[in-house]
Formats: C-alpha cells, structure tokens, sequence
C-alpha cells in the first residue's frame, strides 16, 4: 500500500491521505523532529494506548513512511521509530499540501 504521489492513490498535489489522520499526521511530526524516537515516547506524547498507536505505526509501516528497529536497552526491548527517506519527503510533501489549501505562505518554502 506504498503511496506513490499520484491521484489515483489519495496524494494529489502532495495531500496524503494516510498522513492526514490525525494521529498519523502527530506520528510523522514527532518522528520528523528527530533521527528516531522511542515508542513508549510517542505514546506518551500522543496520550493513546499501546495498540491504537501500534495499529497507526502499521499503517505508516506499510505505506512505507516509517520504519521500526528494536533494540535492548536498560535490559529491557525497545522499540524505535523513524521516517524513511520516502515519509520523510510524504510529510513534507502533506505538511505544504495543507499550507496551500489554507493560504499559508510558507507553503513556497
């Protein structure tokens, strides 16, 4: 389900509609701050349970916008999340989308 920046898949003019849900878009602007971040961070932050962000992560997962690694730290697994190259640009791409559609002028940046 890899969005490929066309209309047919909802990312017209950078709009994405796997982005936009609200919690996505939190996601990618909390991931987009930073090279990685912890799970249990973003869960915090965001004020949902394990599996609502769980299920939001896949779906970006599997649009191909974030990818996790696991890592055992303080003896414990955890789980770090970042954007692809590919969410990276999307969420930029989405960001400048709801610039235009609002009229904002740093859409041109």
């Amino acid at each position: 389900m890899k969005s490929t920046g066309t209309a047919d898949d909802g990312a017209a003019g950078g709009f994405d509609a796997t982005i936009h849900a609200p919690n996505r878009l939190r996601i990618c602007a909390l991931l987009g701050a930073a090279e990685k971040v912890e799970f249990s961070v973003v869960q915090e932050r965001l004020q949902v349970s394990a599996s609502v962000l769980s299920k939001h992560v896949s779906v970006l997962m599997e649009a191909g916008y974030v990818e996790q690694t696991k890592a055992v730290r303080d003896t414990r697994q955890r789980v770090w999340l970042s954007l692809t190259k590919s969410g990276r640009a999307a969420y930029h791409a989405h960001v400048a989308a709801l610039r235009a559609i609002v009229g904002d002028p740093q859409e041109q940046e």
